[in-house]
């Protein structure tokens, strides 16, 4: 399992370790992987528009193909439908 975001590796290290998260965080500072997997683009708050992160999430098989993209995630109640897509899609 991986996180991708812009932010640069040292501050990931601090944030893995502080949350004691078990998974990988990858430094995408051009946002070559977020804009593949649609993740990066335009968003709105208080009416004022930029780019950044779009959060979502994609399961992808171990010969890479994609078998399911939850965009727009939102942190609560995900990993628990992450874990039924994966129990759903490998009976």
């Amino acid at each position: 399992m991986f996180g991708v975001s812009p932010d640069s590796a040292g501050s990931h290290k601090k944030f893995k370790e502080k949350h004691n998260l078990k998974v990988n965080l990858l430094s995408d500072p051009e946002h070559k992987v977020l804009e593949a997997y649609g993740a990066w683009g335009a968003k709105k708050m208080y009416g004022k528009e930029y780019f950044g992160v779009i959060r979502s999430s994609v399961l992808i098989d171990p010969e890479g193909i994609v078998k399911f993209v939850w965009p727009n995630a939102k942190s609560k109640g995900h990993a628990v439908e992450v874990v039924g897509k994966l129990k759903e899609l490998t009976g």
